[in-house]
């Protein structure tokens, strides 16, 4: 299993290694924003894993202290009578950084920073930014997250944004991404790159945090999945995967039995992680080698 929050949306959600979607939670992560160097407050991007797992069998609302319970059991009475006390309630997911001289080491080491993802009281504002650099949770969402999970998880922690619509409010953007990749760097024909079936396709467009689109794909009605691209910069960051995960959830939601694709030979390994197999010989698709490759669903 993996996770990933997003910090635009304030969501958290926890998906099998090939995509599934098993919960969506919402949470409040730092109220100054993302950053990674000590004494920042801010919440740390890019990849982790959960270091360490804190507070199995305590009492919802057990009040940690340096990852000790303190004997409190957090109300509002308490509350009251420490209103700046930053709470740190009920379970603990130690994070750690995996990109060295990002998040990793130094001034920018996550895990030295003590970021956690972890419970605190439930009247407390979900859904916008809040914390002092931790990722909050309500109690009931925390417990079941903990339960699910193991020491090890990986963690992605992105400020990017995944956008899903028709071709009528994305096709600019998505246009945008695939002249660059598939034209302007393959040297895909323009006639092949623009066809019939991007006005009846539902379509993902990934924008950065200043708004400008990063990365595409797009699924035809009969379970074809095609046209991923991500730009040159962006990549190895976690954003070809969210483009997937977008478009497995669509394709679940319209109960599509099998889903199929050409795989440009290089990237097998991506679609493999996602459950696809090979089916058939390398054949040319513009020039380049491809392979099909399908995956059930269900």
């Amino acid at each position: 299993m993996r996770i990933r929050v997003s910090l635009p949306t304030q969501t958290l959600e926890l998906r099998r290694d090939e995509g599934h979607l098993l919960r969506r939670y919402v949470v409040s992560t730092a109220a100054n924003g993302a950053g990674e160097l000590s004494g920042s407050f801010c919440t740390p991007r890019g990849r982790h894993r959960i270091r360490a797992k804190i507070g199995a069998g305590h009492a919802p609302n057990t009040v940690f202290v340096r990852r000790r319970p303190t004997g409190e059991i957090w109300s509002q009475a308490l509350g009251n009578a420490s209103p700046d006390r930053d709470w740190i309630l009920t379970r603990i997911l130690w994070l750690s950084g995996c990109e060295p001289g990002y998040n990793r080491l130094g001034k920018v080491d996550t895990m030295r920073r003590y970021i956690y993802i972890h419970g605190s009281p439930d009247n407390v504002p979900f859904g916008v930014p809040g914390s002092h650099g931790c990722v909050r949770m309500r109690n009931a969402d925390i417990v079941e997250l903990f339960d699910l999970v193991t020491a090890g998880t990986d963690v992605e922690i992105v400020d990017f944004s995944v956008i899903a619509g028709s071709w009528e409010m994305l096709g600019d953007r998505a246009a945008k991404i695939r002249k660059c990749v598939f034209i302007d760097e393959q040297h895909v024909p323009e006639n092949l790159e623009w066809d019939c079936h991007d006005a009846a396709s539902f379509h993902v467009v990934v924008e950065a945090p200043d708004g400008s689109p990063i990365a595409t794909g797009r699924l035809l009605p009969d379970g074809h999945l095609g046209r991923f691209a991500v730009l040159a910069p962006w990549r190895g960051r976690g954003i070809g995967r969210a483009v997937m995960d977008s478009l497995l959830d669509e394709a679940e939601s319209r109960k599509i039995a099998c889903l199929m694709l050409h795989a440009q030979i290089q990237a097998e390994g991506f679609y493999r992680s996602f459950g696809f197999c090979a089916d058939g010989d390398v054949f040319l698709e513009a020039g380049i080698p491809h392979r099909l490759m399908t995956k059930r669903l269900g």
